[in-house]
């Protein structure tokens, strides 16, 4: 059985007043503009960030719900469930799922709520795969998938009533102003989650966790889904590990208090493997 630490809070309060409008309010096309067709300027180049994360996953898409499961050692599934409850008990109508991928977390959001939802992301062919897994669910005429870019949101001020996003904050330019951008459209007292892979704090987990990242995964994803998963298997661990030496929790703490989030907690898993993140946004 993994181990875990229980959740442990910070009380934040936000420093600065974010603007909110109604709740309900619908995405404002005329406001905030995304270009996604082939051959237009599109989110996936608007950073280098945004470039590798839009490089990394083009071929992963086949099969990448499975692959994922198998490279995280079952644990993937373990880590989105602790996400998709805590947005849960805010009971929303409104969900806004961020780097939304292949909809894993949007399918589970809808599974668990009654909310409409909208994912987005840079990458059209997981998204393409997304609506395939949307359609076979059955969960069409509930889950939205549109391609654009965490950093400039195109839906108004106090859109949803929950955001929640996955692996996002290591493929964007600047992660505090991304957190902002998504609370933006949170709506006040909505609830806000993240998943993203961790570094084992334990000396030990950590040389074990080293070993897999740099040589282990990568010949799996080879042997299990060929070149494009070996270079995802490589690239997966230094980029973890660096973003976490240039983000460590306490900045990231105080990236969701500027963003306008309170009753902040966090919650590392699976012997240091995941790490999950939620809070509430402040009721204006």
């Amino acid at each position: 059985m993994p181990l875990s630490r229980r959740w442990r809070r910070r009380q934040t309060r936000p420093r600065r007043h974010l603007t909110a409008s109604n709740p309900n309010v619908q995405a404002d096309p005329t406001t905030r503009t995304l270009k996604s067709r082939m051959g237009e300027p599109g989110p996936a180049a608007a950073s280098p960030e945004n470039a590798v994360a839009a490089n990394l996953f083009e071929d992963l898409p086949p099969r990448y719900d499975r692959l994922t499961e198998v490279l995280s050692l079952g644990q993937n599934g373990r880590w989105r469930r602790e996400l998709v409850r805590h947005l849960a008990r805010f009971k929303p109508r409104r969900i806004l799922d961020v780097a939304t991928g292949t909809a894993g977390v949007a399918i589970a959001l809808a599974n668990a709520t009654d909310a409409d939802i909208v994912g987005i992301d840079i990458s059209e062919p997981m998204l393409d795969r997304g609506r395939r897994r949307v359609y076979d669910a059955g969960l069409d005429q509930r889950i939205r998938l549109q391609h654009g870019r965490a950093e400039e949101l195109p839906f108004s001020d106090a859109s949803f009533d929950a955001v929640s996003f996955t692996y996002l904050l290591r493929y964007v330019a600047d992660p505090a102003a991304t957190l902002a951008e998504l609370g933006r459209v949170l709506r006040p007292a909505g609830g806000m989650a993240s998943l993203d892979f961790y570094v084992p704090p334990i000396a030990v987990w950590r040389a074990g966790w080293r070993l897999y990242t740099r040589l282990l995964m990568p010949s799996a994803g080879f042997a299990l889904g060929g070149r494009a998963w070996w270079k995802a298997g490589r690239f997966l661990g230094p980029s973890i590990e660096d973003f976490y030496r240039r983000w460590p929790r306490y900045r990231l703490y105080e990236a969701w208090r500027e963003a306008g989030l309170v009753d902040v907690e966090e919650r590392i898993l699976s012997l240091g493997g995941g790490y999950v993140m939620r809070g509430r946004k402040h009721h204006a």
